[in-house]
């Protein structure tokens, strides 16, 4: 058995694919030999952001900050953030308001990301400095990863994913790590008390906030916990406060694949080529290869030589999943489940292997279960996924770890909805499968000063989509999201499924 299906796939998902899925094999910042600069009271030395699949590198400063590890014990163990600043490219005539950049997940770091979303920054640059704070426990800041001990640690590939061994392997992790991290205080509540620090000791009195996914929790949090020093924020693949991280994930990737079915039907050569849409052909599949999975040889996506796998009705439905986060792979879905439906299942594993090794190491685990563990679990009611797709297995293995892990708590009032006259703009795309555009609907209703842009066509993640960075700009500068004259968002299209692997028809 390979490498790559050593773990099943829906444990996999569980553990590691969460709201935020623009997953990247991020490097850590080079630092360059040159002069000190300071904002505030913290040092910065010039450092180059780069990404193993951004196009281009990102020229910064970059520091570390203490922090006490846990809050009520402030001589006990203190931990390093990690900070990136980017200056304003016109600094002469900066605002004093920063932006903060908050990332998904839970686990995703912010510096390791950014470089990829820097071009949807660029009309916000000539006016703010943008910080960059790797939350506690990912990237650079006292990072809670797992890693095994030895391949064989992992766990194994089961018919059914094996809830114990997640719980096992957690609580190994758990023991790794317990001479220099806590998990118990890797919270969000812990992160916006960091992000509180890091804003006080540059000095600004109000900061802007930028939240993707995972980081709109973030964003929500601070925002409620310090209203004094929020200016405005932009919140983009919005989860309500009181959404169970993961628990849903069954039916909005349903809704998902039902809206995108339907855009099939309305374009003449997607229903001809696919009279049965993905959604059938998913069920047919998934049930053909639970009674017998298929040996298969494929290419290796990276190296082109010739490997054999495993298809499991997990792969197919593990694909699906993560496709469904962009228009442009979600268009690739039908064929390639066509493809499977006459026993030709090489491009479907090449490209779940492809997938996998992209998300692979972009979450960090362990901050994320102590994330999850702490906020979310003990609010999981399972059931009521009866008849979908992913079933109650996806939401059941995220939270096996939480026996195992050490966790803290939420604090009283975490769940509740985030109410401000503090301006707003919230953004969703149309076929988010994790976070759909009635998530920010909810949120809306209790920001009167907010206003929400649904981006037709889009998934997860919409900063940087047409005329987006334009209107982030705008909205920054202005702060009035109302006024905002968003007509260049009608300009969006759907992506046309493909009909053949030379693309779609015209």
């Amino acid at each position: 058995m390979s490498r790559t299906t050593r773990i099943s796939t829906l444990a996999a998902m569980a553990v590691s694919a969460t709201l935020l899925a623009g997953c990247d094999s991020a490097q850590t910042p080079e630092r360059a030999a040159s002069s000190t600069r300071h904002y505030g009271a913290i040092a910065f030395e010039p450092c180059t952001l780069a990404s193993g699949i951004s196009a281009g590198n990102v020229q910064a400063q970059c520091a570390t900050f203490e922090v006490p590890e846990n809050r009520a014990a402030p001589d006990g163990r203190r931990i390093r953030l990690n900070l990136a600043w980017l200056p304003a490219t016109e600094e002469g005539s900066a605002s004093e308001d920063p932006v903060f950049f908050l990332a998904g997940g839970p686990g995703q770091s912010a510096v390791q990301v950014w470089p990829q979303l820097d071009p949807a920054f660029k009309d916000v640059r000539k006016q703010r400095h943008i910080v960059l704070v790797d939350q506690r426990g990912t990237g650079g800041s006292n990072l809670l990863s797992c890693t095994p001990e030895g391949e064989d640690d992992e766990p194994q590939v089961t018919a059914t994913p094996d809830a114990a061994a997640i719980a096992d392997f957690a609580r190994r992790c758990a023991e790794q790590a317990a001479d220099r991290a806590d998990p118990r205080f890797y919270t969000t509540t812990d992160a916006i008390a960091d992000l509180d620090a890091v804003r006080e000791a540059i000095g600004a009195q109000k900061i802007n906030l930028v939240g993707g996914s995972y980081g709109t929790r973030v964003a929500q949090q601070y925002a409620a916990r310090y209203p004094q020093h929020v200016r405005s924020l932009v919140i983009d693949g919005v989860a309500p406060n009181d959404l169970v991280v993961g628990g849903e994930f069954a039916h909005t990737f349903e809704d998902a694949l039902k809206l995108q079915s339907a855009q099939c039907r309305e374009l003449p050569a997607c229903a001809k080529r696919f009279p049965q849409d993905a959604r059938s052909q998913l069920d047919t599949l998934v049930s053909r290869l639970r009674e017998a999975p298929a040996q298969v040889e494929y290419r290796d996506p990276a190296t082109g030589e010739s490997r054999t796998g495993t298809v499991s009705a997990d792969t197919v439905t593990g694909l699906a999943f993560m496709f469904s986060y962009m228009p442009q792979t979600a268009s690739l879905l039908p064929l390639v489940l066509d493809e499977a439906s006459q026993g030709r299942y090489a491009p479907l594993m090449s490209l779940h292997d492809l997938m996998g090794r992209n998300m692979g190491g972009s979450m960090a685990r362990g901050m994320q279960w102590s994330v999850i563990c702490a906020e979310d679990a003990d609010r999981y009611q399972e059931g009521g996924a009866e008849g979908t797709l992913l079933g109650s297995d996806v939401a059941r293995m995220f939270f096996a770890a939480c026996p195992a892990w050490p966790h803290g708590s939420r604090p009283e009032g975490f769940t509740a909805p985030l109410a401000s006259d503090v301006p707003v703009l919230l953004l969703s795309g149309e076929f988010d499968p994790v976070t759909p555009p009635h998530y920010a609907e909810r949120v809306l209703q209790t920001l009167p000063n907010g206003r929400h842009l649904v981006l037709r066509g889009q998934a997860h993640g919409t900063l940087g989509l047409g005329c987006m960075p334009r209107l982030l700009g705008q909205f920054l500068e202005s702060t009035d999201a109302k006024a905002l004259d968003a007509s260049c968002l009608d300009s969006m299209t759907y992506v046309p499924p493909f009909t053949s692997f030379n693309g779609w028809e015209p």
